[in-house]
């Protein structure tokens, strides 16, 4: 039998009759990724299985880099044949990692290998796989539509043109929407040259913060009318501090001086900032997501050798999280403004905090079903294990019922079984509370939970 065959990580029969009866042919919402917009918008032809695989993916780069490859074979100037080789010999002894399941995943759905890829048969799998590259088509149009997605959800800063979204929008051959998100990361600490590129697209000047927020506002309004209405915010350490106006007037000074602020001072701009960023989305109808927990490249050498999001990154352990992110939500919550909004983080010894503190949240007059909510299992933790913890965690503090499932979080064209990974994972867990007589056997009610969880959650949940 294959490794991957009908009924991988089924485990149970309750988990098979609801994986292929309700999710496995659900549309997939995918409503953050890293893709290249350019590269949808512009139909990418891949040159081979090396540069769709391999090309950015610091997942694999770091398991590599466990195996003793060297960097020329990873990030440098080996050859396609030669990295892909290297991979090959590193995948096939990833067993535990998610990697070796993905691995396996997508060479099942994309082209139709059932071999496990070796370090022996990596050359005929990599021929075979370039062959059906060219054959098939296999662009970044046609993949996606392959994987039967019907949203995408890049990430882009402040400053982008959104003209290849444009391009997406006006395709009418390419029916998946594909909307911008807004990833206002540079704002939090603010350089001269960011504020004269923000006055630059805006035709405004910032002599004030109420200048700079407005020229923001700008940005928020331009995506707006680009189709978007999601936000991220990417934070290693989530802080929440009260701040007077004077304070922050004060700090605006400083940014635009191009003076060095103290680690206080970038405390309250960031803590003032996301309380009036979450104001204008919630105005615009859009979600919030807020990703902290990670410690951005570490290893100085690497850094230096090769540029930042190459795979050395860690989860930080932050103290104080429960007093500070109920105090950023409530700072939002008072004043009327918090959108709906995702939390997402990356230490699983805070799943309990993080789930109990969104359960503060959801009171709304707009009936918002999961107003806040207790994001997916996320980088280090869309593993087996970690998605099952999130999940158990949010049945413990919420309602299991409302969550909006899975994402990619990734910037490759051929990551979509991750989806379907994490719905055979979620059919399985709810198959085992069945039969463990923890969930009762009803029909109606489990298909409700499965559909509403791999589907039709986001699908209303990612709209205005």
């Amino acid at each position: 039998m294959s490794f991957i065959h009908n009924d991988f990580m089924l485990q149970n029969g309750t988990a098979k009759l609801l994986y292929h009866e309700l999710a496995k042919d659900l549309p997939i919402i995918d409503y953050h990724c890293h893709l290249d917009p350019k590269e949808i918008a512009e139909d990418h032809v891949f040159e081979d299985i090396t540069e769709l695989w391999l090309a950015g993916d610091h997942y694999k780069w770091r398991a590599m880099r466990a195996n003793g490859v060297s960097e020329d074979l990873i990030t440098g100037k080996g050859s396609s044949k030669e990295k892909f080789k290297a991979w090959a010999e590193t995948a096939e002894l990833a067993l535990g990692n998610p990697l070796f399941h993905w691995t396996q995943l997508e060479l099942k759905q994309y082209f139709d290998i059932d071999a496990l890829l070796t370090g022996e048969n990596w050359e005929e799998i990599y021929n075979k796989a370039n062959k059906q590259l060219k054959s098939d088509g296999m662009t970044a149009q046609s993949l996606v539509k392959k994987s039967n997605v019907e949203f995408i959800g890049t990430t882009d800063t402040p400053f982008d043109s959104l003209e290849y979204h444009k391009q997406i929008s006006e395709d009418d051959t390419f029916d998946v929407k594909v909307a911008p998100s807004f990833r206002p990361d540079e704002l939090y600490i603010l350089s001269k040259e960011d504020i004269r590129r923000l006055e630059t697209l805006t035709g405004k000047t910032a002599e004030h913060y109420a200048d700079f927020l407005s020229m923001v506002e700008d940005r928020v309004d331009y995506f707006d009318m680009h189709g978007a209405l999601i936000s991220d915010h990417g934070i290693t350490e989530l802080i929440y501090q009260e701040a007077a106006d004077e304070d922050i007037e004060r700090i605006f000074a400083q940014f635009n001086a191009g003076e060095t602020v103290s680690v206080e001072d970038k405390a309250k701009w960031m803590s003032r900032l996301l309380v009036d960023l979450g104001g204008m989305y919630h105005d615009r109808g859009w979600i919030m997501q807020i990703h902290f927990g990670a410690i951005r490249d570490t290893n100085t050498r690497l850094f230096d050798k090769v540029g930042p999001n190459v795979g050395v990154d860690s989860i930080y352990d932050q103290p104080k999280v429960a007093v500070h992110l109920n105090q950023l939500l409530n700072a939002m919550d008072v004043k009327g403004k918090l959108p709906k909004t995702i939390i997402y983080n990356l230490n699983p010894e805070l799943n309990h905090i993080v789930a109990s503190t969104v359960a503060n949240f959801q009171s709304n007059e707009e009936g918002i079903k999961g107003k806040v909510q207790f994001g997916a299992g996320w980088w280090f933790n869309d593993t087996e294990q970690g998605m099952l913890r999130q999940m158990e965690t949010m049945a413990d503090h919420g309602l299991l019922m409302h969550f909006v499932g899975m994402l990619t979080d990734s910037r490759s064209f051929v990551s979509y079984p991750r989806h379907d990974y994490f719905r055979r994972i979620f059919c399985n867990f709810v198959g085992e509370q069945v039969e463990q007589g923890k969930f009762p056997d009803n029909d109606e009610l489990l298909k409700t939970l499965v559909e509403n969880v791999c589907y039709y959650n986001a699908k209303r949940y990612f709209q205005k």
